[in-house]
């Protein structure tokens, strides 16, 4: 007796046959890697809530994005930890800021072997944990915040940056940094845009690296988006895409996979996924506990942000996966 399905397993019998058939692929042409470096460290810093992560120095950096290039990975973004923090963040656009310093070095290291994005915010900047400034009644004031994501978009670009990737989910924030780079003679500088950034309990492992501690008990919920909401995540998109974005993403990742598919079917730009720091720390929680095998189970994450619709995936796993692939 045969049965149709019958051919649908004829498919599955053998590695060889499941590689031939496979309908989406990950590959190491897919992956960014967050990276941190920080302003005041000797040596490389662990990250406790993140295992296998670093705070990095400038040198421990340029290492690190030099074996990533070996290895085939395409993307960096760089995230910055300065020594002081003020009210109005302005290490993040000052020219000696730390991840100014570190997109030259890189920039002189490897060139356009690897895509250097730099992270587009003032949280780790300020010394109240918000993405912008505060008006006097203690909120971001969201108009204030994009004259300062313009300053910080012109020296990041000034000092190499391929992409800037605005993630404070500030009105208007891509249309100010495009207008800024586009008169400062940087035309060529792309932005990926945090376009569908969810208010997560997921960042906690991220905030740690960043020795980020948001003042009035973390809440963003005021301008990241409600996790309740897809419709109104195509409604961001399109507005980032309408002013300029040449990539938009979504974050985190694997709670937004219906968002991810969404997005995917909307635009024509490429769209990116984050897979965020609680996402790789739960993995990695267990695979200590012995719980699960920790690289089957990132492979198959990773796999399905690619099957939802990711054509560039963010994550901590990028160095672990790429010795693999």
């Amino acid at each position: 007796m045969s049965f149709p399905a019958r051919r649908l397993r004829r498919l599955r019998r053998t590695p060889a046959l499941r590689r031939l058939v496979a309908e989406t692929r990950l590959s190491v042409d897919d992956l960014v890697a967050p990276l941190f470096v920080a302003e005041h460290l000797d040596e490389p810093r662990p990250v406790a809530s993140l295992p296998g992560v670093v705070q990095h120095t400038r040198e421990s950096l340029r290492k690190e994005v030099a074996g990533l290039a070996d290895l085939g990975v395409p993307g960096v973004l760089l995230f910055g930890i300065p020594a002081a923090k003020d009210p109005e963040g302005a290490g993040a656009w000052d020219p000696e800021g730390i991840v100014q310093l570190a997109l030259a070095d890189l920039r002189a290291e490897v060139g356009d072997d690897i895509v250097l994005m730099a992270d587009l915010c003032l949280d780790e900047y300020t010394d109240h944990g918000h993405c912008g400034v505060l008006g006097p009644n203690g909120s971001v004031d969201n108009d204030a915040t994009l004259e300062r994501y313009a300053r910080v978009a012109l020296a990041q670009a000034e000092a190499g940056a391929a992409v800037v990737a605005p993630s404070g989910m500030m009105d208007g924030q891509v249309g100010a940094i495009r207008a800024a780079l586009d008169h400062g003679g940087h035309h060529e500088v792309a932005i990926l845009a945090y376009a569908a950034k969810y208010a997560s309990a997921l960042y906690g492992p991220f905030r740690d690296a960043v020795d980020v501690r948001i003042a009035g008990g973390g809440d963003r919920r005021a301008y990241q988006q409600d996790l309740r909401n897809a419709r109104e995540a195509l409604a961001e998109v399109a507005l980032d895409v309408a002013e300029g974005a040449d990539v938009v993403m979504v974050k985190p990742a694997l709670v937004a996979l219906d968002v991810i598919a969404a997005v995917r079917a909307a635009v024509d730009v490429p769209v990116a996924a984050y897979h965020v720091s609680g996402e790789y720390a739960m993995v990695k929680a267990a695979a200590e506990r012995g719980w699960v095998d920790g690289t089957a189970v990132a492979l198959e994450q990773l796999g399905a942000l690619k099957r939802a619709g990711a054509d560039i995936v963010l994550t901590y796993f990028a160095r672990e996966v790429a010795e693999l692939l």
